[in-house]
């Protein structure tokens, strides 16, 4: 079930700063599990037209941030289908206190993406589809790879969360702790690093997402004009979740079952997610391989025009490369 509003409306959130894309349609659709998600699509710009990009975001982040890097898809003659995931953005929220990030499991946020690709690109958008994901999105989307090689023809990762460096225990074993705390009932309790406090402008002078500061303010701005998007740190139970799905993805048998094309970008002054972890998965999969884009912190497309250009140049030759 979907509903839509064709020139976004309302549901989008427009600012002189950071417009919406011409040519928007938005609305809400509901996934298997009867979760409501928002969503918008965008036709592509002049010249050939070379499918879709189903662009997936990181953990917090929504729709408006993605405004630039979806006319950057576009101008390559690329359609762009987004979404919210479940518990932030402007989709559905799962607990009481709607800025704590919330998650079951993260095989949820795959419930999404096949969700999304099956009431939404099939019906609405052109083939082929291709998708782009950053950080929490680049785990999901391998996730749902390896489970049907069918529902995307390849995976451009930026930054994906495969590991977080300097803990103190393996993966699993910090996943059975927080999910042991999620059995005595903390699991929406809220945790995390300094750095999962909400943006602001005097924060961004030790922030350790972007170097940019007109695009860091994005978020600002649009948290200011739009505080119901806002989301802060995990809770107990995204935190067992994530390592969960770290764990599953960091085995030896999982690389191997990736059969998309991927290209993995990690970020060299990354302070989110384990580069390391990412340089592994790259050395380990069949049909995928990674680049390390120097000086770049971890939101690859929200950082300075010399860095995104990097990342776009990975993007146009990894996309029209021959496939086999």
């Amino acid at each position: 079930m979907t509903d839509t509003t064709p020139a976004g409306g309302s549901i989008l959130c427009d600012l002189e700063e950071n417009p919406i894309p011409e040519g928007a349609r938005a609305g809400y659709f509901l996934t298997s599990d009867r979760i409501r998600l928002r969503y918008a699509l965008w036709p592509k710009l002049d010249g050939p037209r070379r499918g879709t990009i189903c662009l997936v975001q990181g953990r917090t982040e929504f729709i408006e941030k993605y405004f630039e890097t979806i006319d950057d898809f576009r101008r390559r003659g690329f359609g762009v289908a987004t979404f919210d995931w479940r518990g932030q953005g402007g989709s559905q929220r799962l607990i009481r206190n709607p800025t704590v990030g919330y998650v079951e499991t993260f095989d949820d946020y795959v419930t999404d993406l096949m969700s999304f690709h099956r009431n939404i690109l099939l019906p609405d958008c052109p083939p082929p589809f291709n998708l782009v994901a950053h950080s929490m999105g680049g785990l999901v989307a391998l996730m749902a790879a390896a489970r049907d090689r069918l529902i995307f023809e390849r995976a451009f990762l930026s930054a994906p969360l495969l590991g977080i460096d300097g803990m103190p225990l393996s993966t699993a074993r910090v996943a059975s702790l927080a999910e042991g705390l999620g059995y005595l009932g903390l699991g929406s309790f809220p945790v995390g690093r300094g750095g999962d406090d909400f943006p602001s402008e005097d924060r961004f002078a030790g922030n350790v997402l972007t170097s940019d500061f007109r695009r860091y303010m994005v978020s600002v701005e649009v948290y200011a004009a739009r505080p119901d998007l806002r989301v802060g740190k995990p809770s107990i139970k995204w935190s067992a979740a994530a390592f969960r799905a770290m764990a599953e993805v960091a085995q030896f048998e999982f690389a191997a079952s990736v059969k998309v094309p991927v290209l993995m970008l990690a970020a060299a002054r990354d302070q989110v997610v384990s580069t390391a972890a990412i340089e592994h998965m790259g050395l380990s999969m069949r049909t995928g391989r990674h680049v390390v884009i120097p000086t770049a912190r971890h939101e690859l497309f929200v950082e300075n025009d010399a860095i995104r250009d990097q990342v776009f140049a990975a993007f146009d030759a990894f996309i029209t490369e021959p496939s086999g």
